[in-house]
């Protein structure tokens, strides 16, 4: 799984990126306390999206990284771009489209009786957005070819028919692994409700609830297995995986997801496993109080990718997924700081039990 080499620009003042994140990034609507969203009457607006979340988290660990996609010709697109460009992430190639919207979703802090602490629903409003008109032709831009890593999420395959194209040609469209070209990244980020609202809005009403309901989910499954299948490196959850495909050991789940070379399964507090090379390799989280759970996913792969491109072994690539995941747990926003390098190299650096003693507490 070679890596190709850094990109050079055609002149000195052209940017070209690391790593290029393709997906849907909205405008984030949240109350400014833990209060359910119903009691609010003022809310702070922010922006995330699983890919751009990536982004971001890459050029806070100083790597360059650009976002591709849609927005809508309104101010939360602005609002978007402005933020992502103020973070550093190139956004130079995003179309702004003037008849569809930007996406909106709002987080609802605990909003059951009885949940525990860090516990946010998220209500989505992204039907007919700007980014869901992404297709097959965006996977031509220059952009994608010239960059050493492409990421992707399952959350785009969930958009719409023509979204789900798009990851198929990125994807499962390559001729050969093995041929130049960047590395594909894929995060399975199975978002159920979107396979349930989105993709399939169109589906005839009288079709029976709980037969809609199977068909989604053997849809969701069998799409994103074959598009992880096609990737060069995979992050999936545990639970996730068991969840959409009925296997929950990561052992397994690395088997079902062969021939991908590389696979990384998250166990939330316990760790993350990783197969690559022929290897396994395993290293334990890191102990943090979690304030929201919105975005560590994204900051693991963040800081996973970082390590990949700066040719770390597998364990330092893991546990600069856990510094940057926990840093996002620590935090409301669904982009947080990232760790200075002094500090993540001082944490790559200890030996492999101070690591574990340290997990433990």
């Amino acid at each position: 799984m070679p890596l190709p080499p850094p990109p050079r620009a055609a002149d000195r003042d052209e940017r070209v990126a690391d790593v290029v994140c393709v997906g849907e990034t909205m405008a984030v609507l949240s109350p400014p306390d833990t209060g359910p969203l119903a009691e609010q009457s003022l809310l702070s607006m922010a922006v995330g999206g699983a890919e751009s979340n990536v982004a971001c988290g890459l050029a806070g660990l100083g790597r360059r990284a650009a976002w591709l996609s849609r927005v809508g010709d309104d101010p939360f697109g602005r609002r978007v771009l402005a933020e992502l460009t103020a973070r550093g992430v190139d956004v130079s190639a995003v179309e702004t489209d003037p008849a569809r919207p930007t996406g909106v979703y709002f987080k609802d802090p605990a909003p059951d009786p009885g949940s525990g602490p860090g516990h946010t629903r998220t209500y989505y409003y992204r039907g007919g957005s700007a980014a869901s008109a992404m297709g097959p032709d965006l996977a031509r831009h220059p952009a994608l070819r010239r960059a050493r890593i492409v990421h992707l999420s399952g959350v785009a395959a969930a958009l719409s028919d023509s979204c789900a194209r798009l990851l198929e040609t990125l994807l499962a469209g390559r001729d050969d692994r093995a041929s130049p070209g960047p590395l594909v990244s894929f995060d399975v980020n199975h978002r159920p409700a979107l396979w349930r609202h989105e993709r399939h809005e169109s589906h005839e009403r009288h079709e029976r609830h709980e037969r809609h309901e199977r068909h989604e989910g053997a849809d969701a499954a069998r799409t994103l297995l074959a598009l992880a299948r096609a990737a060069d490196i995979v992050f999936v959850g545990r639970d996730e995986a068991e969840e959409l495909w009925g296997t929950a050991r990561p052992d397994d789940i690395a088997e079902l997801l062969a021939p991908a070379p590389a696979v990384v399964v998250k166990d939330a507090e316990h760790g993350a496993t990783s197969y690559a090379g022929g290897l396994r390799t395993f290293v334990p989280s890191l102990p943090t109080k979690v304030v929201e759970p919105v975005g560590a996913g994204d900051a693991f792969a963040a800081g996973y990718l970082t390590g990949v491109l700066e040719d770390r072994d597998e364990r330092s690539r893991l546990r600069l997924g856990h510094l940057a995941a926990a840093a996002a747990l620590r935090t409301r926003d669904d982009v947080p700081v990232m760790p200075s390098r002094t500090e993540t190299d001082r944490c790559l650096a200890l030996d492999e039990d101070v690591w574990a003693a340290t997990a433990r507490r």
